[in-house]
């Protein structure tokens, strides 16, 4: 296959100076992240400060001998330890399964043969041969090469490949980009042609490994809600502490046993400790990231999750991402008319064109790995199957490849019916202008149809049909006398699903931007079709470099189209946006995109197409490169987000009476009401199962129809704090009431006890039932489906029934046996404990609907 390109006196490097390179130079490896040990993952979950109190309590409980509540405490660590433990091992092995393009396979010539080895095993000054399919395995000079084309869209963001040529012996190394260079790059993907090329930087000495490297500059950020849960766990449990003491000296002084006073004070302690916000958080997260996972959404940090719910821009690649990557033929120009196509209309090209359809064919290999001769190819099988425009018994004789000094080829077919050689040329419109050796006024005709299709996004090709006058063939192209047939304008497509996508992003108060190495009247075109806010005002990379910080801050608070912009620009797009107080997402598949994915607060990668460099910078991988699948990620990360606000009000509301039945009696001097044991059962549970309750939840009906949340608000406003320690205050006052009253009928400590404990636990379902919905009431929940609801009230009710009526787990808790009537009351005083909230409720939403009215 490539005998015509290789010298034979090529011997390239031997075996022993490739090995000793190797060991000397290091694996032709890209930078990348090591994946995590399990023992590293095990110490990431536990290293949490509310982890590490939760263990320290039952050590303690364990020193003072109450072994039942320790091991309870310390098997609801594990539990959730084991669950996310087990989700992040899910996501690292997905990962692993994602790294296929980290080491491809060469062909190197070695002692004179060629031979095939793992990309990793390539060293500086290996001979490459590199054909059609071929994925670069490091950046070399083109010794030699036949019609060689590469595209380097992973580097420069330009869809079109680039031409290569047999370099001069002088030229040093360039950077990626432009036609009729001397060098390939790593990890760049041969589509046309044969080379022979000599490996000049491997691992992170090539353009993909410097990049690469940059990204180990660019820091991590915590999510504003990792922070804001730290300061609100650190604040509740310094509180929580100092109330520990007051009811450890209180019990002490005023009733002289210093141990029980200890157990009192640890009991309060345990209810004020905030535990179930970091658990909430860490499960929440973890199940979002598999909810997204279901959506070909692969979440390499867990956090991003809920920051998806903050976006307010989101920056996207063009190739690959915004397109498909794939050139399609999409409007032909013949004399004055013109037609244009589409991926449904294929068959119906009129007859007045099929000719330039046929000669761009013949024009192009018959196996082809191009994206443009491709477009050909599918367009032939869309409108001339069946016509005598396709010919499948002709033989291609000779190629008369593209050059520096002519951007055309052409193909010599033999064609058996009419006994002659066929010529066909395509390439750049003022190539065959000059082959057809047009007159000025019919190339400003041409010049004037080029700049208008160009405008629309299309990349335009001119299509000849030759002829040829002797027995033999010429040695160049102008040795044939050719006639003009036509334009051809071909475009990489937009994914169809993408103007949706934008459009609902546009609902949300999302701002799509789009930043691309393209042409500015090429982007302006793709954003334009969809659906871009000011498409026209387009921002280069030229302009990028003439501003100064202050003006870039300005001019990209309404900029949305950003064209010709190198790999260092769009990270400094992004700092500029973050500056500009923007939660940014960035979506990106290639190289040149990592250093923006690693600096955006949400770096989404592709998954199918996408670098290895790309994926390790990003915090999102999209498994199927489908941009559509980030609105429905931005939706889940709201609904996340909304489910975390829902639950963590709840802990709020259901802590005021598990702290307030733990101080209230030490002060008045009552027994108490709550046992260590009654904390333990309460919070190991009620409160963890009830967040599955609230993770389950649905999307709120305004989820993707309200601005995106500002980051810089904390999670729980006055509002929320307030409503939430109305609702703890109201069951509050109702349990104490219970347990007064019972003391006062002479009922018995265990009576009151086992009454107020059940009271307890039934306002806690109705505190569930409450905060599902600030916009639905009790009854409107109810009909609402939640089957984890339903399941969480049948085990609560279970386990309830058992500490009632089992006689050894009645003794546990110190009950005393409740009768019919005793449950009746209990539920009635639960119920009548949210009766304010549910008429707030109703009174916000008639207000609500007398404001739209009016």
């Amino acid at each position: 296959m490539t005998s015509n390109i290789l010298d034979a006196a090529v011997d390239g490097l031997s075996e022993r100076e490739a090995a000793e390179r190797l060991v000397r130079e290091g694996p032709n490896e890209l930078p990348s992240s090591k994946p995590r040990s399990p023992f590293a993952i095990a110490f990431e979950v536990v290293h949490e400060p509310m982890f590490l109190l939760l263990v320290g309590c039952g050590v303690v409980y364990l020193i003072l001998g109450d072994a039942e509540e320790a091991m309870m405490l310390l098997g609801f660590v594990f539990v959730v330890t084991g669950i996310t433990f087990y989700q992040e091992r899910k996501t690292e092995r997905a990962l692993e399964a994602l790294r296929d393009l980290s080491s491809p396979r060469a062909l190197v010539i070695r002692d004179g043969e060629q031979r095939r080895i793992p990309g990793r095993e390539v060293v500086r000054g290996d001979v490459l041969i590199l054909a059609e399919g071929d994925r670069v395995p490091a950046d070399a000079v083109v010794l030699s090469c036949t019609n060689l084309a590469v595209d380097e869209s992973l580097l420069t963001g330009e869809s079109v490949p680039v031409g290569k040529v047999a370099w001069d012996g002088k030229t040093g190394i360039n950077r990626p980009g432009g036609e009729g260079l001397a060098f390939v790059y790593s990890g760049t993907l041969v589509v046309q042609g044969q080379g022979v090329c000599e490996a000049r930087a491997v691992g992170t000495a090539t353009e993909m490994g410097k990049i690469g490297k940059a990204l180990e500059s660019v820091p991590t950020e915590d999510t504003p809600l990792q922070r804001e849960t730290r300061r609100i766990v650190k604040r509740l449990s310094l509180v929580g502490l100092s109330l520990c003491v007051v009811v450890f000296v209180a019990y002490g002084l005023t009733r002289g046993n210093w141990l029980a006073g200890a157990l009192a004070g640890i009991t309060l302690a345990m209810a004020m400790l905030p535990e179930e916000f970091p658990v909430v958080l860490t499960i929440f997260l973890a199940l979002g990231a598999w909810r997204i996972s279901k959506r070909s959404v692969l979440t390499r940090r867990v956090p991003a999750v809920e920051t998806l719910g903050a976006a307010t821009v989101l920056c996207s690649d063009k190739t690959g991402t915004l397109t498909m990557n794939r050139m399609a033929v999409r409007r032909v120009v013949v004399g004055e008319e013109s037609v244009e196509l589409s991926d449904a209309d294929g068959s119906a090209v009129p007859e007045a064109f099929h000719e330039v359809i046929e000669f761009g064919i013949l024009a192009s290999r018959p196996d082809p790995f191009d994206p443009m001769e491709k477009a050909f190819l599918r367009l032939r099988d869309e409108s001339l199957a069946g016509t005598e425009h396709v010919h499948t018994d002709w033989t291609l004789v000779r190629e008369y490849p593209l050059s520096p000094t002519l951007l055309a080829m052409s193909q010599v077919w033999n064609s058996p019916r009419r006994g002659e050689y066929v010529v066909a040329a395509k390439g750049a419109p003022e190539a065959i202008a000059d082959l057809c050796h047009l007159p000025n006024s019919e190339q400003a005709d041409i010049v004037r149809y080029v700049g208008s299709m160009a405008a629309d996004g299309l990349r335009v090709l001119g299509v000849a049909r030759g002829t040829n006058g002797g027995a033999d063939l010429p040695e160049g192209h102008h040795d044939f006398v050719f006639e003009f047939l036509g334009l051809v304008g071909l475009a990489d497509p937009i994914r169809p699903s993408v103007p949706a996508a934008v459009e609902e992003c546009r609902r949300a108060g999302i701002r799509v931007v789009m930043i691309t190495g393209d042409h500015p009247v090429t982007a302006s075109a793709i954003a334009r079709q969809i659906g871009l806010e000011r498409p026209d005002e387009v921002v280069t990379g030229a302009d990028l470099d003439s501003m100064s910080e202050e003006q870039l801050h300005e001019r990209i608070r309404g900029t949305c189209v950003f064209a010709r912009v190198v790999p260092e620009q769009k990270l400094h797009i992004v700092n500029a946006l973050k500056a500009n107080g923007e939660v940014v997402a960035m979506t990106g598949d290639g190289v040149n995109d990592a250093p923006a994915l690693r600096a955006a607060h949400i770096g989404i990668a592709m998954g199918g197409r996408g670098t290895d460099v790309a994926r390790e910078a990003s915090d999102l991988v999209l498994l199927d490169d489908d941009f559509s699948s980030i609105v429905q990620a931005v939706r889940l990360g709201r609904r996340v987000f909304d489910n975390i606000k829902k639950a963590m009000a709840y802990i709020i509301a259901i802590h005021v009476p598990i702290a307030g039945l733990s101080l209230v009696p030490v002060l008045l001097d009552w027994p108490l009401v709550l046992l260590p044991m009654h904390v333990v059962f309460l919070e190991l549970i009620i409160d963890p199962a009830c967040s599955v309750v609230f993770e389950a939840e649905g999307d709120e009906s305004d989820v993707m129809s309200r601005p995106p949340r500002n980051p810089a608000a904390p999670l729980f406003g006055s509002s929320t704090v307030l409503l939430s320690v109305m609702q703890g205050l109201g069951v509050l006052s109702i349990v104490l009431a219970v347990f007064a009253i019972a003391l006062y009928r002479g009922q018995g400590e265990q009576d009151a006890r086992a009454l107020t404990f059940t009271t307890l636990i039934i306002a806690n379902l109705g505190l569930i039932l409450a905060n599902r919905s600030w916009s639905r009431t009790i009854l409107e929940n109810l009909r609402t489906p939640n089957p984890a609801m339903w399941c969480i009230f049948g085990g609560a009710t279970v386990f309830l029934l058992t500490v009632l009526y089992v006689p050894f787990f009645r003794e546990l808790f110190h009950f005393a046996t409740l009768h019919p009537n005793d449950l009746l009351l209990c539920l009635a005083t639960g119920g009548l404990s949210l009766l304010w909230a549910e008429v707030l409720k109703f009174v916000r939403r008639r207000l609500k609907r007398i404001e739209m009215g009016a």
